[in-house]
């Protein structure tokens, strides 16, 4: 049975939810991972208004689409940030910016994540995705010198604004998958399974793979698909390029995205250095049964041609195993 393909909706935010699930069915995706901005899908209007969560199912119903995740990420990334500046303004809801006073928008970030759990459990959703923010990021190129128990206290802070939250996913059969990316408390490798360390390797806390940022730090989707092989609750297929040409540096300059003096940046799948065709074969390996969630993203190319023609070169991977006369022929490997 080939597994669906979705379009994350949160570079279509500007778009309403109508428009862009007739985009999805025109352009043959199976479902949608809905974001929660735009008017894709509101937390508070899920959890207060009793026809709410209705209307949006006989919406996807009308184009033949289903939801399969639920993504937060730009509450999430308040949740432990710091500092909370001007940036955060820009991406949070009104009611969570509130007065802009650092902690209550990290206590109002916090509740938000859990009220997702309790609206996608009620929607009946049991991934919901997004970002933790951290409030070590800032320490990454470690100069001025940085003491150890300030990145431990980093992570005791992720733990004790997180461990609350979880509960309520506990509590509501729901998962969250953090989205391993940099500015947030897991980034790479390394500080992934610190992160999962930190929360006691608790089930309700997994991950959201996204190759992209693998790419440009230099370190190997594949082989973090197996190491983390019982932690991957959702997959993100978004791509990136690298242009290290002894110019273009590997942390992009403080240029924006599509500038040719970056060293890196997110191009439409199929168009980049992620090894989709490894990918696919280890998501077998490893049994992942999930959706497969198209995150279209490319500055030099109109997305009303790149999310089709990102979907026709993933699905190309996404063949079927091997057939059991293949085992009985073959011996079944031995």
């Amino acid at each position: 049975m080939p597994r669906p393909f979705t379009l994350f909706t949160g570079q279509w935010a500007d778009l309403p939810l109508e428009e862009v699930c007739k985009h999805a069915r025109d352009f043959g995706y199976d479902g949608l991972e809905l974001a929660c901005w735009g008017d894709h899908f509101e937390v508070d209007k899920a959890l207060a208004d009793p026809g709410y969560l209705d209307s949006r199912h006989q919406l996807l119903d009308r184009y033949g689409l289903k939801c399969f995740a639920i993504s937060n990420h730009l509450v999430g990334q308040a949740v432990c940030d710091n500092p909370i500046d001007e940036r955060h303004q820009g991406i949070l809801p009104a009611r969570i910016w509130g007065d802009g006073e650092p902690e209550g928008v990290r206590q109002r970030a916090a509740a938000e994540i859990a009220d997702t759990a309790r609206a996608a459990a009620a929607f009946g959703v049991d991934t919901v995705i997004g970002f933790t923010g951290s409030s070590i990021w800032h320490l990454v190129a470690m100069f001025p010198p940085v003491p150890p128990h300030m990145i431990e206290r980093g992570y005791e802070d992720f733990a004790e604004r997180w461990n609350p939250i979880l509960d309520v996913f506990d509590a509501e059969g729901v998962r969250f998958a953090h989205e391993v990316h940099p500015s947030e408390i897991a980034y790479d490798y390394w500080t992934t399974k610190r992160t999962l360390e930190a929360v006691g390797h608790r089930p309700a806390f997994g991950l959201n793979f996204d190759p992209s940022h693998f790419v440009w730090q230099d370190l190997d989707p594949v082989g973090f698909l197996y190491d983390f092989r019982d932690r991957i609750y959702h997959v993100d297929c978004k791509e990136a390029r690298k242009r290290l040409d002894g110019r273009n540096g590997r942390l992009g300059s403080h240029l924006p995205w599509g500038d040719p003096r970056r060293g890196w940046d997110f191009v439409s799948a199929g168009h980049g250095d992620v090894p989709w065709e490894d990918v696919f074969r280890m998501l077998r390996s490893i049994g992942y049964e999930g959706p497969v969630s198209v995150e279209w993203e490319d500055a030099g190319m109109d997305r009303l041609h790149g999310a089709p023609e990102a979907l026709a070169s993933l699905k190309r991977f996404d063949f079927d195993p091997p057939s059991a006369s293949f085992d009985a022929a073959f011996g079944g490997g031995e």
